[in-house]
C-alpha cells in the first residue's frame, strides 16, 4: 500500500509542473503586470517600478527563466508575498481555503445525501410517477444556470428572512457567540451557497446512481437472492447497493476538485470569503505569487480527492486491491 501511495504522489509532480508552467505562460502573455497600475501615480517613478519588477523577476518575458525562479523558491517552501494583500501567500490561502473547504464539504453532503437515496428510489420505482418526479429534479439541477439559481436563492433569503443574504458569519454578534453558536451561525450562512453549489452534482450523481441500480437489479445474483426469499430491503441494500455505488466512488475526487474550482460564481454572489473569489481577484490584479500558489493548492486537492476515492473504493469492494 505504501508503494502505491508513493507512486500516486509521484505521479502528481508532472501534472503540477505542467499546470503551474502553463499558468506562468498565460500570466506572461497577458498585457501588463501588477505594477502597471502604479504607473498612473505621479509620485512613483519609472525607475522605482523597474526596480520592483527586477526584484520580483517580472522584468523578463522568458517563461522558462521566470518559471525557473519560481520553482527554485517553491521547492524551498517560499511562495512569496501577495502583491495585493502584502502578506505571505500561504497565510492568506490557508485562511481562505478553510472557508472554501467548509462550503465544498457542505455541498458534497447535500449532493451525495440527496442523490443516492433518490437514485435508488428512482431505479426501484422505475417508470413510475416517483421515477418521473426524480427525473424532473435531475433535469432541473442539470439545466439551471448557477448564477440564476444563486440569484433566486438570494431573492428567497431577502423576501423571507429565513437565511442571511450573504457573508460567512454574523458581523455584529460573532465575538459574543459561544463555540456552538458560532458553528450554528456558519452552517446557517452556508446553507444557500451549499445548495446552489451541490445541485448540479446532485443531479449528475442521481442519474448515474439510477442507471447503475437498474443494471445491478437485472443481474442473475439479484434474482437468486430474491428466489431465496430475501426481503426487498435486503436485496436492494444488502446486495445491489454496494455493487451499484462502486462506479460513483471514483467520482469522489473529481467532485471535490470540481466544487473547489467551481465555487467561484457562488462565492461572488453570496460574498463568501473563499478561494474562488480570492483567485479571481488575484488573476485580475495580476498578483502572480498568489495565482501560482492557488494553482498548487487546487492540484493538491485534486490529487488528495482522487487518492481518497481509490482508498474508499478498495475499502468498499474487496475485489479491488491497491497494488
Amino acid at each position: 500500500m505504501w508503494s502505491y501511495l508513493a507512486r500516486r504522489l509521484l505521479a502528481v509532480i508532472p501534472l503540477l509542473l505542467a499546470a503551474t508552467f502553463l499558468t506562468q505562460v498565460l500570466m506572461i502573455a497577458s498585457p501588463g503586470d501588477y505594477f502597471s497600475a502604479l504607473q498612473e501615480n505621479p509620485n512613483i517613478t519609472k525607475e522605482y517600478l523597474d526596480q520592483l519588477r527586477a526584484e520580483f523577476h517580472l522584468d523578463t518575458k522568458n517563461p522558462f527563466v521566470r518559471y525557473g525562479y519560481w520553482v527554485k523558491e517553491a521547492v524551498q517552501g517560499n511562495f512569496g508575498y501577495s502583491f495585493k494583500y502584502n502578506m505571505p501567500v500561504w497565510d492568506l490561502i490557508w485562511e481562505r481555503a478553510g472557508n472554501t473547504l467548509v462550503l465544498a464539504l457542505c455541498a458534497m453532503a447535500i449532493s451525495w445525501g440527496v442523490a443516492l437515496p433518490l437514485g435508488v428510489v428512482s431505479a426501484v420505482k422505475r417508470d413510475s410517477i416517483i421515477d418521473r418526479l426524480c427525473g424532473v429534479i435531475a433535469y432541473f439541477g442539470l439545466s439551471i444556470p448557477s448564477v440564476f439559481f444563486a440569484l433566486l436563492m438570494l431573492l428567497l433569503a431577502s423576501k423571507t428572512g429565513w437565511f442571511p443574504i450573504g457573508g460567512m458569519r454574523d458581523q455584529i454578534y460573532w465575538d459574543d457567540f459561544t463555540t456552538f453558536e458560532k458553528i450554528k451561525d456558519v452552517l446557517w450562512h452556508v446553507t444557500l451557497p451549499a445548495i446552489v453549489t451541490g445541485t448540479i452534482g446532485m443531479a449528475q450523481y442521481m442519474r448515474q446512481m439510477r442507471g447503475e441500480m437498474i443494471e445491478t437489479l437485472s443481474q442473475d445474483y439479484i434474482r437468486t437472492a430474491r428466489a431465496k426469499g430475501l426481503s426487498n430491503f435486503q436485496v436492494i441494500f444488502g446486495h445491489a447497493f454496494g455493487n451499484a455505488i462502486n462506479p460513483l466512488v471514483t467520482l469522489f475526487g473529481f467532485s471535490l476538485a470540481y466544487l473547489l474550482a467551481g465555487s467561484l460564481i457562488v462565492e461572488i454572489v453570496f460574498a463568501w470569503p473563499g478561494m474562488g473569489r480570492l483567485t479571481f481577484d488575484a488573476v485580475f490584479a495580476k498578483d502572480e505569487p498568489l495565482v501560482m500558489a492557488s494553482i498548487v493548492l487546487l492540484i493538491g486537492m485534486l490529487a488528495i480527492g482522487n487518492l481518497v476515492a481509490d482508498l474508499l473504493l478498495a475499502a468498499i469492494d474487496p475485489r479491488i486491491r491497491l497494488e
